[in-house]
């Protein structure tokens, strides 16, 4: 029972660790231009977004964005397993500048640009698989599956960080 409760004890404090990391990470915002993404387009296209996401995310991110199992939990490398980006997982508490750098970047880049420099993502970069369109189709794919409320709370999520980094 002691060590059930410690496992779980240190399980949610890796959890709060790394989302405490990807806050700092949209409060600090992006500290270089590169970081920064460009402007997001007027239009997306969410079935091309849809087949980019099968080609490149679901791998990891599963087909239903369901996440690799058991994805609040560090791997023994250290780095969380790719979690989900349906209603379930927490990429609906972060702006498209943090969603968008991720993807372009990769995990430790985009968090190093903000800054953050003590977590070990194992997020891929993406800029030389994918267009800076392509990237913003497969995001407005994964926020068209949420539920309206979700979709509300990430885009004040994104109008603050557009506060914190000016633009």
């Amino acid at each position: 029972m002691e060590s059930k409760m410690s496992r779980n004890q240190l399980l949610i404090s890796a959890a709060v660790a790394a989302l405490s990391i990807l806050g700092a990470a949209v409060f600090l915002g992006s500290k270089d231009a590169e970081a920064g993404p460009p402007k997001q387009p007027e239009r997306s296209d969410i079935e091309s977004g849809a087949v980019l996401y099968t080609e490149n995310c679901a791998s990891c991110h599963g087909a239903k964005l369901e996440g690799e199992p058991d994805w609040r939990s560090p791997k023994d490398d250290g780095t969380l397993p790719a979690p989900p980006h349906d209603r379930t997982g927490h990429t609906w508490h972060h702006g498209d500048a943090l969603l968008f750098n991720y993807t372009k970047l990769g995990g430790q880049a985009a968090l190093a640009a903000s800054g953050v420099t003590n977590f070990n993502s194992g997020m891929p970069g993406f800029a030389e698989q994918l267009s800076d369109q392509e990237i913003w189709d497969i995001l407005a794919f994964i926020k068209s599956t949420w539920p309206d409320r979700m979709r509300e709370t990430q885009e004040v999520r994104t109008e603050g960080e557009q506060i914190q980094g000016g633009s």
